[in-house]
């Protein structure tokens, strides 16, 4: 399989005013997922158990909450997450942020 960083190809997951976030399930456990955060909105934040993530941000900049930490992130940043950590992104900025995801198992938010 071979899919485009701009379109993961797949299905939408979820869409409101917020965000549209498309998932394209692979292999085993892994899925792909993509969230396009439109500008001065967020994700709802949420935490797993057993379930570890890659956020990969490809288009623009703003925030993101790990636990009680938070980070700025923009298009090149790459950031690991742990399993159980509360994680949410925040658009401060005008335009859409554009993010990838690869995560083992099935969605479980």
């Amino acid at each position: 399989m071979k899919v485009n960083i701009d379109d993961i190809g797949g299905y939408i997951a979820k869409q409101d005013d917020r965000y549209v976030v498309k998932d394209n399930p692979f292999g085993n456990t892994l899925v792909l997922s993509s969230t396009r955060l439109h500008g001065h909105k967020q994700t709802s934040g949420h935490s797993h158990d057993g379930q570890e993530e890659v956020y990969f941000f490809i288009e623009g900049a703003g925030q993101m909450q790990l636990d009680n930490e938070f980070i700025k992130v923009e298009a090149g940043d790459v950031v690991p997450i742990q399993d159980g950590v509360f994680h949410k992104v925040m658009n401060l900025r005008d335009s859409d942020m554009y993010f990838v995801c690869v995560f083992d198992g099935k969605r479980k938010h």
